[in-house]
């Protein structure tokens, strides 16, 4: 076994937690995935998935990264689609924003406080 080494199956753990497997709400709170200082949500969305509604503006910046699938978010001024692997939209904590899958899609976001 690695000393201060942790590892783990992101997919699995993340259903656990609607798809956030590192921040401040993983217990117990001694698990070094129980942190204030950054949150990683493995997303797996079918086709057709849509946020039912806008999350409005938070606390923290937000990366979202497509690993695979078609994946459109919108924002109050426009929209970004993610297409391609790797593709990416940060935001910040005074933009709200919505969500769809255009196809079953994969979707790695990390929030933080800037």
């Amino acid at each position: 076994m690695l000393s201060d080494v942790i590892t783990g199956n992101a997919q699995l753990e993340a259903d656990q937690r609607r798809g956030w497997f590192v921040g401040e709400f993983i217990t117990p709170p001694d698990d070094p995935r129980s942190t204030s200082a950054v949150e990683v949500k493995w997303g797996v969305h079918g086709k057709g998935d849509r946020r039912a509604d806008w999350a409005g503006p938070s606390e923290t910046a937000t990366l979202s990264i497509l690993i695979s699938g078609r994946f459109r978010l919108e924002f109050p001024d426009g929209e970004v689609l993610l297409a391609s692997q790797g593709d990416y939209v940060l935001w910040l904590p005074s933009v709200s924003h919505t969500w769809l899958a255009e196809e079953a899609s994969i979707v790695v976001t990390v929030r933080w406080k800037l």
